[in-house]
Formats: structure tokens, C-alpha cells, sequence
């Protein structure tokens, strides 16, 4: 069998090269990851394993595959989002790396069940999953399956919650491990790698001048205050809206506007959503926008703008630009739709810098042979990365970087570990 017969559903193999090189340009950036990969390849941590991953398809996520190829795993890809695939690298995935890949940008959500499909048909033994859509989707659908499953992966803060969800109720089969709450995951990824992708997206859509915009931020999670830190910063006035009293405080003592999103969305120009919950933008808050106001969603599923209340409202939807439709209300005003409600920072533009899921993509890969060496010794329930993996990630990003740090000597050490000096 030649790389280019693996069975997959992939738009167009001869955009394979232009793939690779964005493969190679992506690891150009990511010395944390091909600094294991190395390991992998020498140790084999996941020989004859079957793994499959429902990730977004782009060059950093296939930098991942490879990596866990290189361990031994058997990798089969498929997209997590029916528009985020970057078709180039899933062809170069499967012409130059063997690894088979099922999705393409634009695919119906009807396509993009089947390709969750082919992920289980693979009879995953390890799942690396974003929105926990795999993982749910075993639990209901394929229960033979999970006989065989040493555990799973999560990337996105919704598929966490999901998790917690099944945890809570004793419904999970398995232990998985959430990456998303690594600090080397969310610090580096949701904050900055979400807070600069997502304007990178908005200005893709619409090419608006931020500086000046009221730009309403729903959710003051990591995600929410990457968005509402990068939007301050190229000028925006920003509002935030949360239902967490905590989070609601922290935001107002850094300096932002908060209110509940039925007065916000009277004042707002430009609306994002980074909640991981349903309809945080309804109808009544849509309908008494301004005439002109955007909103986009920077959350995992496309539920956070209740864009299908929206169309029953509207009278035309014209295409605008790319990932920029205008729908004319009945009640004579236009309200602008990014990247049809789904991620923003993926459809209308690239996800997140090569060095960012650098951060995202270590913590996969360090979860993976966390769950292979402790096989049979975890209960069925959601853990987080150990500290001192969590630190390791830390250690070798700084190195890439040319950044040295201090240690303790041994008088503060045994200073921080006794209790016997005070101001006495």
C-alpha cells in the first residue's frame, strides 16, 4: 500500500505539498514537542497502540500526530470542527506520513458524523479528543468499544465540562486526562494563544479598526481574558459579562466595564463569546443590538451565538466576505454573523501560533504516555497532568527560548520546609 491509498476523505491529495511545508514551517516553532518526539522515536512508548485523535486539522495538530506516530502509535486523524480543516496538511498527512485523515473544510455536520465514525471504527485504544465529542459519542453509541480503551485525552474547556459532567454522574468508562487544566496548557494557549487568534480572526472577517470599538467579552475565564486583554490593547473599550461573582470581581478590578448581557448588548459594537456554554448570546440580547453590531463565538461549539433563533428572525442573509454574513432582521436592522457562529479564530483565520500549541500539544503527548504507564492503576475519572510534567514543559520552553531562571539555594530550602523561623 503507497502512502497516497490509505483508506481516508480528504479534499484533494495534490495540495500535499504545500501541507508538508506547512508542516515543516509549524515544528520550526515547536522545540518542545520535537524535543519528545525524539524520545518517542527512541523509547516507543505506543507501539501497536491504536490511537485516534478528533482534533482540528492543521499543521500544528498534524505535528502532534507525527510525533505519537513516531512513538509507534497506529494514528488515524479526524477534523473536530466541520470548518477549521486546513486542507493542505490533512492531504500532506496522508500522502508524506502515512497517517489517515478524515475531513475537509466545509464538510455538513452529516459528513462530519461519519468521520467520528471512521475514529471508532478504528477501535481506539487511546483518544485524543477536542469537545469530547468521540468520547461521548462511545459512551452512548458504541459501549462494545470500551473494553479496549486505556483512556483519553482533552483539549478544549467545553469537552472538560463535559467530562465533569459524566464524572459527576459515574457515567465515565474510563480515566481520562484533562490537558485544558495543565497550566502550560490554559496559561499559554487559552490566554494568549486565544486572546491573539481571535483577533487575528475578527480582523480577517471584517478588516474593522478595533481602537474604539465596544467590545463585549462574555466569559472571563483564561479564554475571555486573553480577548478582553488583546482587545484593550489595540484600543476597544471593553465590557465583560460572567455569571461567576469571582471572576466578575477579577474583571472589574483590571480595569473593565462588567454588566449583565441584556444591558451590554445595548452598548455593544462587537460581541465574543468564550463561555463553553449555550446560548450566552440569545435572541432577546440579538434583536436589541445596534444596527451593525458583530458577533463571533471563540468557544468550542457553535451554540454560544443562538444563531438558529436568529434565522427565524431575518428576512435576508447576504454573504458579505468570508466568514462574514449579514443578516437583515424583521425589524429593519442588520446584525453581522463571524465564521457562522462556530470558532472564529479557526475559520476565519489559522487557530493559534505554531509556539502556542507547541505548549498544547507537549501536555497531549506527556497525557498519552502518562495514560500508557499507569494503565490499570486509575480509576475512572478525570485527572490533571502531575505537577512536576506540568514543570518539565515549563523547564523546556525556556530553554528554547534562552531564558535562564534561578533555583533555590539550600539555606531556602530548608527554609521554605520548616516551621520554626518566624519573627521570633
Amino acid at each position: 500500500m503507497t502512502m497516497t491509498q490509505l483508506k481516508c476523505d480528504i479534499k484533494d491529495i495534490n495540495l500535499a505539498e504545500q501541507g508538508k511545508r506547512q508542516i515543516e514551517w509549524a515544528y520550526k516553532d515547536m522545540p518542545v514537542l520535537t524535543r519528545i518526539k525524539e524520545r518517542f522515536e527512541k523509547e516507543k512508548p505506543f507501539e501497536g497502540i491504536r490511537l485516534s485523535s478528533c482534533v482540528h486539522v492543521t499543521k500544528e495538530t498534524a505535528a502532534l500526530c507525527i510525533a505519537m506516530k513516531a512513538g509507534g502509535a497506529d494514528a488515524i486523524l479526524v477534523a473536530s470542527n466541520p470548518l477549521s480543516t486546513q486542507d493542505d496538511v490533512a492531504a500532506a498527512l496522508v500522502k508524506y506520513y502515512g497517517i489517515p485523515v478524515f475531513g475537509y473544510a466545509g464538510e455538513s455536520k452529516e459528513v462530519y458524523a461519519s468521520h467520528v465514525e471512521e475514529a471508532m471504527n478504528h477501535n481506539p485504544q487511546l483518544i485524543i479528543d477536542d469537545g469530547c465529542d468521540i468520547v461521548a459519542t462511545i459512551h452512548q453509541k458504541r459501549p462494545e468499544l470500551v473494553k479496549d480503551i486505556i483512556g483519553s485525552t482533552e483539549e478544549t474547556t467545553t469537552g472538560i465540562i463535559r467530562l465533569e459532567a459524566m464524572e459527576k454522574d459515574g457515567s465515565l468508562k474510563w480515566p481520562a486526562v484533562g490537558v485544558n487544566s495543565s497550566m502550560t496548557k490554559h496559561l499559554y494557549d487559552n490566554r494568549y494563544g486565544t486572546g491573539q487568534s481571535t483577533m487575528d480572526g475578527i480582523i480577517r472577517a471584517t478588516n474593522i479598526l478595533l481602537a474604539g470599538k465596544v467590545v463585549v467579552v462574555c466569559g472571563y475565564g483564561w479564554c475571555g481574558k486573553g480577548c478582553a486583554m488583546r482587545a484593550r490593547g489595540m484600543g476597544a473599550n471593553v465590557i465583560v459579562t460572567e455569571v461567576d461573582p469571582l471572576k466578575a470581581l477579577e474583571a472589574a478590578m483590571e480595569g473593565f466595564r462588567v454588566m449583565p448581557i441584556a444591558q451590554a448588548a445595548k452598548e455593544g459594537d462587537l460581541f465574543v463569546t468564550v463561555t463553553g456554554d449555550k446560548h450566552v448570546v440569545d435572541l432577546p440580547h440579538l434583536l436589541t443590538m445596534k444596527d451593525g453590531a458583530m458577533v463571533c463565538n471563540a468557544g468550542h461549539f457553535d451554540v454560544e451565538v443562538n444563531v438558529g433563533d436568529l434565522r427565524k428572525e431575518t428576512v435576508e442573509i447576504k454573504q458579505i466576505r468570508p466568514s462574514l454574513e449579514e443578516y437583515k432582521l424583521k425589524n429593519g436592522k442588520s446584525i453581522y454573523v463571524l465564521a457562522e457562529g462556530r470558532l472564529v479564530n479557526l475559520i476565519a483565520a489559522e487557530g493559534h501560533p505554531a509556539s502556542v500549541m507547541d505548549m498544547s500539544f507537549a501536555n497531549q503527548a506527556l497525557g498519552m504516555e502518562f495514560l500508557v504507564k499507569n494503565q490499570g492503576k486509575l480509576e475512572n475519572k478525570l485527572y490533571t497532568l502531575p505537577q512536576e510534567v506540568d514543570m518539565e514543559i515549563a523547564k523546556l520552553k525556556l530553554a528554547s527560548m534562552g531564558i535562564e531562571y534561578d533555583t533555590l539555594t539550600s539555606e531556602q530550602e530548608a527554609y521554605l520546609n520548616s516551621w520554626q523561623s518566624g519573627t521570633m
